[in-house]
């Protein structure tokens, strides 16, 4: 007897490549809109990535013609309250451990990125975007607030007034509206997409981690602190830094003018 059933998919591709660590969302036919499926597996994997200090890149893509469509409305459907609940707390918990991890996170966009999708690049740390995404907070055109943490990145990306218009109006946009309000680093062809992603990640998996750490917990809580706040912090972040080996590395580098050979430590 033969056994024709398949597995599904997983809806979530956790792969590595040397220091680097790349999520992709995997549910192509449904333009990877979360499920809570997805969400956990989401988690699952960004605690692994957390635990294991090899990893000094990572980056998030999308399977198929695009990032990501939001959240899945079938499982919104069936039943709104709880199931929002049961895709968002795994969803943000995972997202808030993303955000604690020294590796920098790139976000590798294309195709779409709407709802959920537009706000989890907005969480990474440097966003490459080919050239004719589509974008949309689209949230209010189904009659919800957002989540994913748009109401706290958009803000203090593209000023108030403009998060507001933005997710408000819920009008689509494009790769270059998003160059221009500095959603996103770069833009490229579809056809270097790869290629660019793949030369960032190795670039950023080669630097002194630890440092890169420190510098986006700084920048990531100044708006929150004041000067004077700030300006511990910085001190306290430096002293940490200059206990790394990295540290050391990178001065005996600068006196021998040579590049320096980081090793995350």
């Amino acid at each position: 007897m033969t056994d024709d059933t398949e597995a599904a998919p997983p809806p979530l591709l956790h792969e590595r490549q040397g220091a680097i660590a790349t999520l992709c969302f995997n549910r192509p036919a449904a333009l990877n809109a979360i499920d809570v499926p997805m969400a956990q597996a989401f988690l699952a994997a960004v605690q692994a990535i957390a635990a294991d200090a090899s990893v000094r890149a990572v980056v998030l893509r999308g399977n198929g013609k695009g990032f990501m469509a939001g959240g899945d409305l079938a499982t919104l459907r069936a039943d709104p309250v709880q199931g929002a609940m049961d895709l968002l707390e795994p969803l943000h918990a995972g997202l808030a451990l993303l955000a604690q991890i020294d590796a920098p996170v790139i976000a590798q966009v294309h195709g779409v990125a709407a709802g959920a999708g537009l706000s989890m690049l907005l969480q990474a740390d440097y966003v490459l975007m080919a050239e004719g995404t589509r974008l949309n907070l689209a949230y209010i055109n189904l009659g919800t607030s957002c989540d994913v943490g748009a109401s706290w990145a958009l803000p203090r990306m593209v000023g108030l007034r403009q998060a507001l218009e933005i997710a408000l109006l819920g009008d689509a946009f494009t790769a270059e509206d998003a160059l221009r309000l500095d959603l996103v680093n770069r833009v490229v062809p579809m056809a270097e997409l790869d290629a660019a992603t793949t030369a960032l990640a190795a670039r950023l998996a080669a630097g002194p981690t630890v440092a890169y750490g420190a510098m986006k917990r700084l920048m990531r809580q100044s708006l929150e602190r004041s000067l004077p706040e700030q300006l511990a912090a910085e001190q306290q972040a430096f002293a940490h830094c200059a206990a790394t080996g990295d540290f050391r590395e990178g001065i005996e580098a600068f006196y021998a003018r040579r590049p320096a050979q980081f090793n995350g430590r």
